[in-house]
């Protein structure tokens, strides 16, 4: 098969996103903003690494957030508690899953309402 796997998930945020994508996904998540190609920069929005894949968080002149389509991060197991206390913490909504147990998820929802899946990787 040629495809080799995902490079990265766009989510769309509105105008004035970058701040608060930084403090979400960087702060509250833990991951690594990396910088925009000079080009698309003054597109607006962020991008960040998880793992070898990335998050681009892209501006969205009519914005609207995705409710069913999501990325889901893999989280280590014994961190997932943690990182579920850090986005309640953070005012961020989250939502156990137990329908794939014994598989362990959760939802919640960036700053502008996307879904967002947590999985841990066992």
């Amino acid at each position: 098969m040629s495809i080799l796997g995902i490079d990265h998930v766009q989510l769309a945020a509105p105008a004035g996103c970058e701040d608060e994508a930084r403090r979400f996904f960087a702060g509250v998540l833990g991951l690594t903003e990396i910088e925009k190609p000079p080009s698309l920069a003054a597109r607006g929005g962020a991008w960040f690494r998880a793992g070898e894949q990335q998050i681009h968080v892209g501006v969205e002149e009519e914005f609207a957030p995705a409710a069913k389509a999501h990325p889901a991060l893999l989280v280590a197991s014994d961190r997932l508690e943690d990182v579920a206390g850090r986005l309640s913490r953070a005012g961020a909504p989250v939502a156990w899953d137990d329908e794939l147990a014994p598989l362990r998820r959760f939802y919640t929802a960036d700053p502008w309402g996307n879904r967002i899946e947590l999985i841990a990787l066992d």
